[in-house]
């Protein structure tokens, strides 16, 4: 008949010389940091924008571009002149 493994059977494999869990060997105490395009401060490297100058660092990250107030009222002015055409 087989033997089953207990938890005092693998005690044994146990090293207690391994590297903590969750720890990397190469990480230093220091988070990687790039100079900021824009203003040349340091910032993280994973950061979606500067800190410093608030401008984000791709466009993808980005919010999207609102359209200028101009642009709007030019085509609601637009749509109200060919309403009134057609209407009157």
């Amino acid at each position: 008949m087989a033997r089953r493994a207990t938890d005092a059977d693998n005690d044994d494999e146990w090293d207690d010389g391994d590297a903590e869990w969750g720890e990397d060997e190469d990480d230093g105490d220091e988070p990687s940091t790039i100079p900021c395009p824009y203003c040349r401060s340091e910032i993280h490297e994973d950061s979606p924008r500067c800190p410093r100058c608030e401008r984000y660092l791709s466009s993808e990250d980005a919010p999207p571009a609102r359209k200028p107030w101009w642009l709007i009222a030019g085509v609601i002015a637009g749509l109200a002149c060919v309403y009134f055409w057609v209407v009157g």
